[in-house]
């Protein structure tokens, strides 16, 4: 069975990330949680707190994350 978030993110779903002034456009969504994962894992300080904000967003399912206050 399948998860609510799961159910209201549709399958080709594209989202955009800025992080440290970097933006990328993702055509899969569970690649870019992946990165943003794995980079909030293995950093410290301030990057580490840039990807945990652009992962939090993703896990939400928005369609633009960024780690910069707006």
């Amino acid at each position: 069975m399948l998860k609510t978030p799961e159910l209201a993110m549709p399958r080709t779903h594209t989202v955009t990330t800025v992080c440290n002034g970097k933006r990328e456009v993702w055509t899969d969504y569970e690649e870019a949680k992946a990165y943003f994962l794995e980079m909030m894992m293995t950093a410290e300080g301030e990057e580490h707190e840039r990807a945990e904000c652009v992962y939090i967003q993703l896990l939400h399912g928005l369609s633009e994350c960024s780690d910069e206050d707006e």
